[in-house]
């Protein structure tokens, strides 16, 4: 009975934290970008300008020759772009599209 318990803990406990692992990976800290609550009491022009260091930086990547980089580079990279992109949406928000917005006043009708 005990080594089932064990065997059952043991592989949740594992993949418990290395998933906390990976989420604590590379942060927008790292890449030099500030946080939501900096970008918050940014200006306009302040938050082009972030916007535009954001463009040169995913055409500096577009333009290198990738071939030559290890995989640990290359995944660094796509991790760099990934915050990137999470930032420009946090500078320039979230925008819903016309489908999910018939979807979502369709369900608010059904539920209420």
């Amino acid at each position: 009975m005990k080594t089932r318990k064990i065997l059952f803990y043991l592989p949740a406990l594992l993949l418990f934290f290395s998933l906390r692992g990976l989420s604590e990976g590379m942060t927008g800290a790292a890449l030099n970008l500030p946080g939501k609550e900096a970008i918050a009491t940014m200006s306009e022009e302040q938050k082009q300008a972030l916007i535009e260091q954001l463009k040169e930086r995913v055409e500096e990547i577009k333009a290198m020759d990738k071939t030559q980089l290890t995989k640990q580079e290359r995944k660094e990279l796509r991790t760099e772009l990934k915050d990137m992109k999470k930032e420009s949406r946090a500078v320039t928000g979230v925008y819903i599209s016309i489908g999910a917005l018939i979807i979502i006043i369709l369900l608010l009708i059904i539920i209420l």
